[in-house]
């Protein structure tokens, strides 16, 4: 062998191992460093790192997944992302409004199927301001004390706050008395205001994104974080989206739990702006994703749970992360209409997604928003899965 081929060899080797070690020793990876593991470590080894962190970090070894619902407030945005199938214009023959009575259908619905939780989430309605979202929460939770509430993202606090001519701070405190238990991480995307440009222009900066889930951290709302990837950023944008994550987690008062869960997703492409005019595809592989879960355990030290999205990648997928790092499944998710108009196909039930676990080889634990755990309901439905 030639032996500056060789001497190039040792040379990677040597700074792989370097890093592997700087990950097992939970300290910060650069941008540029977690890019040199994508492209240079072997996915198995990755994996190996990935998988030691999460047996330190949640030394239980379950598995842990949710029952709840994703219920739209409304359809009606103004924020004309090019990913979303969802979302209709004012005015638009379509366009709705959730009224209290389909809350309380799928409220009792949820509970029969053993469900505790809302994932509560909209459009940019230009109509609804603050006194809607306090109104609603407040009714829920007089007609459901127990329901938690798991409400809007950061854009639509953003939205609430410009149309309110409010803060963030005032407008997460106000919804937060009204009964928002936690804050999902939606509309993160890619947190580089090149990619929200292309991509989601009406929604929020970047910058604006992170200010909003520091705030609700400094008032001691949970919340999750996400990033949807495979579409136009670049590999190092990936990364500085992880970076930035993990500095506001960084920021967090002590008492505060900040992001409890990291979960990345896949772009989904079917009847999308983006793929019919821009001719962007998702073309992320099993593998690119599994190597992005393991990165994602290993670039995020200070975020406790990393969540495998079976629900755009797919149960076997899925499955193959919880040996890369990831510790959880997410929700069955009784309902969901946003990403799964954009093309996702998978399904699970209670007994399922249950089932998918344990073929893993882990025992499955039911858990709330807050990552406590559950006792399976004495009393529930098995959901019949037709759509």
């Amino acid at each position: 062998m030639d032996v500056l081929l060789l001497f190039i060899i040792q040379k990677v080797f040597m700074q792989l191992n370097d890093l592997y070690q700087k990950a097992l020793d939970f300290q910060f990876l650069s941008v540029e460093e977690g890019m040199y593991l994508f492209e240079n470590a072997a996915l198995t080894e990755l994996m190996y790192v990935a998988d030691e962190l999460r047996k330190k970090q949640v030394p239980h070894g379950k598995v842990t997944w949710q029952i709840d619902r994703n219920v739209n407030t409304t359809n009606v945005c103004i924020a004309n992302c090019k990913f979303c199938n969802f979302y209709r214009i004012p005015g638009h023959a379509e366009a709705y409004i959730t009224d209290i009575e389909t809350y309380k259908t799928k409220i009792e619905e949820t509970i029969k199927y053993g469900g505790d939780q809302l994932l509560l989430q909209g459009g940019h309605h230009p109509e609804l301001g603050l006194s809607f979202y306090v109104n609603l929460f407040s009714q829920l939770k007089s007609l459901y004390p127990n329901i938690k509430l798991h409400t809007l993202g950061p854009p639509e606090i953003a939205h609430i706050t410009k149309l309110e001519k409010s803060t963030h701070r005032e407008v997460l405190m106000a919804l937060k008395a009204a009964g928002m238990d936690s804050l999902p991480g939606a509309g993160a995307e890619i947190l580089t205001d090149r990619v929200r440009r292309l991509i989601s222009k009406g929604k929020c900066g970047a910058q604006e994104w992170l200010d909003i889930m520091h705030e609700a951290h400094k008032l001691n709302i949970t919340t999750s974080a996400t990033m949807m990837f495979g579409h136009v950023e670049t590999l190092q944008e990936r990364f500085e989206h992880l970076v930035k994550i993990r500095e506001v987690q960084s920021r967090k008062p002590a008492e505060a739990k900040g992001f409890l869960a990291f979960i990345p997703w896949t772009f989904q492409d079917v009847d999308t702006l983006l793929a019919k005019i821009r001719g962007v595809h998702n073309l992320t592989t099993a593998e690119e994703y599994i190597r992005m879960i393991a990165l994602s355990r290993i670039m995020l030290p200070n975020v406790l749970n990393i969540q495998a999205s079976w629900l755009t990648v797919g149960k076997q997928v899925a499955q193959i992360c919880l040996n890369a790092g990831a510790n959880d499944f997410g929700s069955i998710m009784i309902e969901e209409n946003v990403v799964s108009a954009a093309g996702a196909p998978h399904r699970f039930t209670s007994t399922t997604i249950q089932q998918a676990i344990k073929e893993a080889g882990f025992e499955p634990q039911l858990r709330n928003q807050q990552y406590e755990w559950r006792d399976m309901p004495e009393s529930i439905v098995e959901q019949v899965v037709n759509y």
